[in-house]
């Protein structure tokens, strides 16, 4: 090992780390050191709490309560591994090795750098400490033995990491293409969306059956209760038996027998992960080293016969309009246009289907649990508020693409500002590009709690007002965010790029105020809520009425403040275009 290159190296890691801390100047180099600062306390905390709990709170217990704690910490380190997992897939290495190929430096040395510096996670600053401080209070409390629980934890931590690395790399050769990269991170973010919503399919869909049946008698209800217990213990049982095949498993198992004064478990579990945890380092390492050499396997190019045309030029044109030609009735043809391109333009980007994946999924995730509750009872007074908290629900969950439409443009932004259409109807076209993402979600969730509440039919149809009035204040909101208070959206992910600290405080209060924007459309269920309380005739349909109003009056609004809107636009457009064309990243 060559000494002077790898503390080059080192010297150059710790240069890339201080201009990712400086690179943010006044308030957000002040945030930033306050979190490395708060991950510490966190750590330190963490690690206390652990050993006092290990010294006083299992000194006594059993071995079956000791695999339930290391099991807990088992899967809190490998949920918040997951979590950092996402955001560490959207780079790249620490350092790239394709720049210093052409150096006499050995890429081994860069491997196991590189390695290093991907341990520091939050995950491991908060889990790892915990770990050792439990470690160590079990060892005061319960013998010396316990001890072993350290290397076998930071087994579990090389297995998991090693492999991760090796999941990077073999993740990068698939990532090469920049746009096939982003779509193999929006399949990876919506698995762990619903991996992460698997415990409440599982308690609240599969294990519906399990309840007790409304109406059953005392002696019914404890001779279910009995059978689920013994269900449960049976199927406890089973993975008990069936947990030194899985390695993760190895923990808490390790744990167990040492509480039974077993210690050989533990240390065939920290060789096992020792050994995994290598051979995941090896294969990483194997598949660097391939990528980086462009060796590529057994892949033969495809053969390309000459003097071939290709079968689909013989062929006639397809007739029929394309998407970007049609036409929106009774919108001016510059915004249908505009309207048309930014819909298709956000749909071709993986990140914005991620989001709005995200909000299509947690309606069908939310709605689908609520309306298999069997024990679910909703007053009738309730049930407009709830259809009206359902539209206004799927609207929240695109704030961020109402409150800066033209953070997404980039320098795409440039061709509005050359444009000769009137800067109106640019905001009239932006705000038909989210209509069909915001009808859509809000009619899925009013559609499935109508399913299971059975509101009456004006109640509906006056939620679908409301909708429309969200809408229209959520366009009307957006237009002066995004007017205002502009940021850029980094390529390929949904990350503001590095902004002023005035300016991160700035989209922070908008964007809490932008739910307090929608309460308008809370008064007609809230007023014919106090016109029943007052013994006034409930023939009359109140909410749906001042609903119609409320939505013909926000259409009237918002037609008149297009113009005034369109004329701020028109002189902080140059401002606008410095702001989202501007790339720091």
């Amino acid at each position: 090992m060559n000494w002077d290159q790898l503390q080059t190296i080192l010297w150059l890691r710790w240069r890339l780390a201080r201009n990712q801390w400086t690179r943010g100047k006044g308030v957000g180099a002040v945030i930033a050191g306050i979190v490395a600062v708060g991950a510490c306390v966190m750590g330190g905390v963490s690690f206390v709490v652990a050993l006092l709990g290990g010294i006083y709170g299992l000194r006594e217990a059993k071995a079956i309560v000791l695999w339930e704690v290391w099991c807990g910490v088992m899967v809190a380190f490998l949920f918040f591994w997951m979590v950092g997992l996402l955001q560490e897939l959207q780079r790249s290495e620490t350092i790239d090795l394709q720049r210093l190929m052409h150096l006499p430096v050995a890429l081994g040395q860069m491997f196991v750098i590189n390695y290093i510096a991907s341990l520091f996670a939050l995950s491991i600053v908060i889990v790892v400490p915990a770990m050792m401080g439990l470690a160590l209070g079990l060892s005061i409390a319960r013998g010396a033995a316990m001890l072993l629980l350290a290397p076998l934890a930071l087994g579990l931590i090389f297995t998991v990491s090693a492999w991760t690395y090796c999941l990077r790399g073999w993740l990068a050769t698939l990532m090469s293409n920049p746009r096939r990269r982003r779509n193999v991170t929006m399949v990876i973010v919506l698995g762990f969306i619903l991996l992460a919503q698997t415990p409440n399919l599982y308690f609240n869909v599969f294990r519906h059956i399990d309840r007790p049946v409304p109406g059953a008698t005392p002696e019914e209800a404890r001779r279910q209760r009995e059978a689920r217990k013994t269900a449960n213990q049976a199927q406890f049982d089973q993975l008990l038996a069936v947990q030194k095949f899985i390695p993760p498993l190895w923990l808490p198992a390790g744990a167990q027998a040492l509480g039974d004064g077993r210690a050989w478990p533990a240390l065939f579990g920290t060789f096992g992960f020792c050994a995994i945890g290598a051979l995941g380092l090896r294969r990483a390492y194997q598949g660097t080293l391939r990528f980086y050499l462009g060796e590529t396997g057994r892949k033969v190019m495809a053969r390309v016969e000459p003097n071939r045309m290709p079968a689909a030029a013989a062929g006639p044109a397809k007739s029929g309009r394309r998407f970007l030609e049609l036409r929106v009735p009774g919108v001016p043809e510059q915004s249908a246009a505009l309207a048309l391109a930014t819909f298709r333009s956000m749909l071709r980007a993986p990140e914005v289907k991620i989001a709005w994946g995200s909000s299509f999924l947690v309606p069908l995730v939310v709605g689908g649990s609520l309306l298999i509750r069997s024990n679910l009872k909703v007053p009738e007074a309730a049930k407009p508020f709830i259809a009206t908290g359902a539209v206004a629900f799927s609207i929240f969950m695109l704030i961020q693409f109402f409150g800066n439409q033209f953070g997404f443009d980039r320098d795409g932004f440039r061709a509005l500002v050359l444009s000769p259409a009137e800067r109106k109807l640019i905001l009239l076209g932006k705000n038909l590009a989210f209509l069909p993402v915001g009808v859509i979600g809000g009619m899925m969730l009013l559609v499935l709690s109508s399913v299971r509440l059975h509101p009456p039919p004006l109640v509906f149809v006056a939620a679908m007002l409301q909708l429309a009035a969200i809408l229209l204040l959520a366009g009307l909101v957006g237009n002066v965010c995004s007017i205002l208070v502009p940021y850029r959206i980094q390529q390929g992910s949904m990350k503001p790029t590095k902004m002023p600290g005035l300016a991160i405080v700035t989209i922070l209060v908008c964007q809490m105020l932008f739910p307090i924007a929608m309460a308008p459309a809370f008064v007609p269920p809230l007023a014919e809520y106090l016109w029943r309380k007052a013994g006034w005739p409930t023939a009359v349909p109140v909410n749906l009425i001042l609903s119609a109003i409320l939505a013909a009056v926000l259409a009237l609004v918002y037609w008149q403040t297009l113009g005034p809107m369109g004329r701020l636009l028109r002189r902080r457009e140059t401002r606008i275009l410095g702001i989202v064309t501007v790339e720091v990243e």
